[in-house]
């Protein structure tokens, strides 16, 4: 396996060299393709982490992208990575969106990322960090994709002023629930705002509330259910075990999330400092629930851009979730921290050194008092813009 990876990167960095001394040609008219590679080494895996021990290929797709007439834009996103040694493939993103609604309106069908949150909708390759917080990984499996529609509107303001609604499945955020639904399965309302404060100060703000008809199955039915159909079970604890998937869920989820960039001489590219907040609720987690029952968590990170090519980061992560034992609720906690340094010789490169810890652990195994980790990602030819 590790020489496949090591193939697979060198495979990936011959092309960019030629690339860079070959003059390109505009694609921007028609169809771009791109694709991402995403190595990592992980001395010890994380409770409820993403990355396996030693060397992985991480979230590493192959894109493409282009107008589907006069009206409508495409998007096709499969995504390869690797755990316990075996490749995982998926059609991640596949859908048509509107280019050109009146009013700021703008519609999507498809398969694609929701905009929950302020990290969600972005690829795991082009965080600031190797892992995603522990909000995300323990609510989202890390970044929830999913069958659905969506409709945003961008009002016209003097700031930016969205608001959208989305209507998903809901089967790739809570594979296995304990009453039947019918679809939609999990609907979300999103508004985000922001704008400049002066050359220097940027922010946004977002709000993001989760209706979800899917609640994860009660441990004693799962434990129930495997007796009489173990195949599909094992599937079902193969998708928790590796983050695909929503490890805690509940009826209602209540998000807000901030961000706040300073650039001292108004180009980020030279310098810059990136604040920024999340924190999260969860609720009615099952019919056994009380009013005192509920999943939280919170993220606070800091980034600082002290060189065109050089960031360094830290990140605090606390989660404290109830978990379901019969009819009644034991209560779960975990803190997170990770330092990370970051070398970016080019737009489409990176070398980062991360270290975490994690500390606090109740009713949440594997806990790690010490991991390291080292990722390398390259990108190859079109891909999207980065979130705010």
């Amino acid at each position: 396996m590790k020489r496949t990876l090591i193939a697979l990167a060198l495979s990936a960095t011959l092309p960019l060299v030629y690339a860079q001394s070959t003059p390109s040609k505009s694609t921007s008219k028609g169809w771009e393709f791109g694709a991402v590679l995403d190595l990592t080494h992980t001395t010890r895996p994380l409770a409820l982490g993403m990355r396996d021990q030693g060397l992985q290929l991480g979230h590493s797709d192959l894109t493409a992208s282009g107008p589907v007439g006069n009206w409508l834009r495409g998007h096709v996103g499969a995504v390869f990575e690797t755990h316990d040694g075996k490749l995982e493939k998926a059609i991640e993103e596949a859908y048509l969106e509107t280019t050109a609604l009146p009013y700021g309106l703008q519609a999507r069908v498809g398969r694609f990322a929701s905009q929950i949150g302020h990290l969600n909708q972005q690829h795991m390759h082009a965080d600031d960090f190797t892992e995603r917080p522990l909000l995300y990984r323990a609510f989202f499996g890390g970044h929830w994709n999913d069958d659905g529609v969506r409709v945003n509107l961008t009002l016209p303001t003097s700031f930016y002023w969205m608001v959208g609604g989305e209507a998903f499945k809901g089967k790739k955020l809570v594979a296995e629930t304990w009453d039947s639904v019918k679809n939609p399965g999990v609907a979300t309302l999103v508004t985000k705002i922001g704008g400049d404060l002066n050359r220097a100060n940027s922010w946004q703000l977002g709000l993001s509330y989760i209706k979800s008809r899917r609640v994860a199955a009660l441990e004693e039915e799962h434990e129930h259910d495997e007796d009489h159909d173990e195949d599909h079970d094992d599937h079902g604890h193969e998708a928790h075990e590796h983050g695909h998937g929503a490890m805690f869920s509940g009826r209602n989820t209540w998000m807000v999330d901030g961000t706040w960039k300073w650039s001292p001489s108004g180009n980020n590219r030279e310098q810059q400092v990136r604040v920024g907040f999340e924190a999260a609720r969860i609720t009615k987690l099952n019919p056994y629930a009380g009013s005192g029952d509920k999943h939280q968590a919170q993220a606070l990170s800091v980034v600082y851009r002290f060189n065109p090519s050089w960031e360094v980061g830290a990140r605090a992560d606390w989660l404290r979730v109830s978990q379901p034992h019969d009819e009644h609720f034991h209560t779960g906690r975990l803190r997170e921290q990770s330092l990370m340094l970051a070398w970016k010789p080019t737009h489409m490169q990176s070398l980062r050194l991360q270290v975490a810890k994690q500390s606090g652990a109740q009713e949440i195994e594997g806990a790690s008092k010490r991991t390291v980790q080292l990722q390398y990602v390259i990108a190859l030819g079109a891909h999207g813009a980065h979130s705010f």
